[in-house]
């Protein structure tokens, strides 16, 4: 499994590729009704990568600001999804937020069998 400092690392930069990419083809994201859609899925993907390395910084430093991290990671993806089209937002906000329930839910599979580990012992 990989430590937090890489994990915050590779996320960083995904985080700067995916942003890098969706900016440089926002113009055929915004072509179309699908590829407007597929813009609010990257951009969801831009949040999902930037509360993955908020989340691993708060856990080498120590800081934990619980939901500010959440809603500072949307905002952004919110903004870069309204380079793309106003649809875009929309879209974002929904896969955001289906995305987040899904880590949520996977945290307490693996908060729970982490735990069941260590009764066992």
């Amino acid at each position: 499994m990989a430590g937090s400092g890489s994990s915050m690392l590779y996320s960083f930069l995904l985080f700067i590729v995916t942003l890098s990419l969706q900016e440089v083809y926002r113009g055929k994201l915004a072509s179309s009704e699908l590829y407007t859609i597929l813009g609010g899925f990257t951009s969801s993907l831009i949040f999902i990568l930037l509360l993955t390395f908020i989340g691993n910084y708060q856990e080498t430093s120590g800081v934990r600001t619980g939901w500010g991290a959440v809603i500072l990671a949307e905002v952004v993806a919110l903004i870069a999804a309204s380079t793309v089209h106003r649809v875009s937002i929309t879209t974002c906000f929904l896969f955001s937020a289906a995305l987040l329930y899904e880590v949520n839910k996977l945290s307490g599979v693996m908060v729970s069998r982490s735990e069941s580990r260590g009764k066992r012992y």
